[in-house]
């Protein structure tokens, strides 16, 4: 029946979603007909029986229609597993989201594209002439709670310069509005200024 549900809607190379992957059936018949496929699955199936039996598909096993196409196998797939949420159900950041994830979000947020390198430092990087930083779970060294994750002229002095536009993220600014329009500073409060999608 999927097989016959993908003939009608789709064509090959056309990328198919499942968005309540089971067993993995969809995914299964669309990497044979030679379809791209997105699965998403919240149980651990998802590890434990779809990534299983897609490796199978892969190495050539012949359930399903594997017959009637002349399938021998071949291609590939990736598995990806979602983090935390960046947000708590109240719009607060996760207690669980470390630094690096926090930072991966805000640069893709900014820039849309994804940050190639784990995040250690305030300095995210530079993308069109603009630098990003974050200051988030004591960065900066400060490990009190709450602590480094406001924007001072002492912790602004502490962050690697930049020549160019800067916006950076943070708990609180104590750099007046003038200053930071002077200095090409754009401050962004977290959590408020973070975009959820």
């Amino acid at each position: 029946m999927i097989q016959r549900i993908l003939e009608i809607a789709t064509n090959s190379g056309d990328l198919v979603l499942d968005s309540f992957l089971g067993s993995g059936t969809t995914a299964a018949v669309a990497h044979k007909m030679g379809r791209r496929y997105i699965g998403i699955e919240m149980g651990d199936h998802a590890t434990t029986h779809c990534a299983p039996r897609l490796r199978k598909v892969i190495e050539g096993e012949q359930g399903g229609i594997s017959e009637a196409l002349g399938w021998q196998g071949g291609g590939g797939f990736r598995f990806y597993k979602l983090g935390a949420a960046v947000f708590d159900t109240e719009g607060r950041i996760n207690p669980e989201i470390r630094f690096a994830h926090l930072a991966a979000h805000i640069w893709f947020s900014e820039t849309h594209t994804a940050l190639h390198k784990k995040a250690k430092q305030a300095l995210l990087g530079k993308h069109d002439g603009t630098a990003f930083y974050l200051l988030y779970n004591g960065i900066l060294g400060d490990k009190r709670p709450d602590g480094g994750n406001v924007l001072t002229a002492k912790v602004l002095a502490a962050l690697p310069p930049h020549d160019g536009q800067r916006v950076i993220y943070g708990e609180a600014c104590r750099i007046s509005a003038t200053r930071l329009k002077d200095l090409g500073i754009i401050f962004k409060q977290t959590p408020y200024d973070l975009k959820a999608r």
